[in-house]
């Protein structure tokens, strides 16, 4: 008689027989760095995590590294915006700052950056692209986008990960890197990336919001499932080496249905919402704050995740070390 229980009858009897394993080395830690100068300021909305200007980073970077975590995802918060996020692509802009920063100290040099390339942050009306009477301008949006991954390759980003969602980025960011040397920078692209609602507390931590309307002319229908499986496909005919999808709990089948369809590493975005959701249950006590994030990420590589970028790292790097 079959009895499925008889290889889940001790720790180590299901430790042996496990499919799925959580690494620390798979884990993407994003950290938020902004103008100003002895800053470290907590995001409300998120507990536990903050914005931290230049001279304050090192101590985030410091926990990074002793947790054992070998990457880290950047997102600029500047002290000026314009309509053409023009800080995007200055050479002196915060994550150019920041990326300098981590690769002149010996002690970070193990450090993969991961650069994000969007214009939201840096724009006066929060979009991802150029604005014209009310229209998110695409093509005219695509040169912005490559010189801003252009420079943040030139301050020493190991991988460039554009997050606009316009149409044919991958390729133009493809083709000006290789234009300026840059051939051997990945581009790790947002190409399965919906037009959620959990994306709440990230715009309270990157500031950036849209000013007017929303972005589901560019992000994708949470309703559609096989269009994910085009924006990949066109994604990796234009050059990009690594796929993310976002966000990740209510989009575990994209997640499956991109590993079984191309053979490429997909990175799993376990986002601010689901983050915050998670914090704010397991502080009123309603939850077992390790036991659920522990099970949230395993799950995401149960559906196919090669990695994960979550806000759950560090803590998250601690307790599969203490699992271990």
């Amino acid at each position: 008689m079959e009895r499925m229980r008889r290889l889940r009858v001790s720790p180590a009897m299901r430790s042996m027989v496990r499919e799925n394993h959580l690494r620390v080395d798979e884990l993407i830690c994003p950290i938020f760095v902004m103008e100003g100068e002895n800053l470290c300021r907590p995001v409300d909305s998120m507990p536990g995590i903050c914005q931290y200007s230049i001279d304050r980073l090192p101590e985030e970077l410091d926990r990074i590294v002793e947790a054992g975590i070998l990457s880290v995802l950047l997102f600029g918060i500047p002290a000026h915006k314009d309509e053409v996020g023009s800080g995007a692509y200055d050479d002196q802009g915060i994550v150019q700052q920041a990326i300098r920063l981590i690769k002149s100290q010996e002690k970070y040099r193990d450090l993969i950056v991961i650069a994000d390339v969007c214009l939201c942050e840096y724009t006066s009306h929060g979009h991802c692209g150029l604005v014209k009477e009310g229209i998110i301008l695409n093509d005219e949006t695509l040169p912005l986008l490559a010189r801003t991954a252009v420079s943040y390759a030139g301050a020493g980003a190991d991988i460039i990960a554009p997050s606009d969602m316009m149409d044919n980025r991958v390729r133009a960011i493809r083709e000006a890197l290789d234009g300026n040397g840059f051939v051997q920078i990945p581009i790790m692209a947002y190409s399965a990336k919906f037009a959620s609602g959990f994306y709440g507390p990230f715009r309270d931590a990157a500031h950036s919001a849209p000013g007017f309307g929303d972005r589901r002319t560019y992000q994708m229908d949470p309703a559609n499932g096989r269009e994910a499986l085009r924006e990949v496909e066109e994604d990796l005919l234009e050059g990009a080496d690594l796929i993310i999808a976002k966000p990740a709990m209510a989009y575990m089948d994209i997640i499956k249905e991109i590993t079984a369809s191309y053979n490429v590493p997909v990175v799993a975005y376990n986002v601010s919402g689901e983050y915050s959701m998670v914090k704010a249950a397991a502080e009123n006590g309603w939850i077992d704050e390790r036991k659920i994030v522990l099970e949230i990420l395993v799950g995401l590589k149960r559906a196919g995740a090669k990695m994960i970028i979550t806000y759950h790292a560090l803590d998250a790097a601690r307790w599969i070390r203490e699992g271990e």
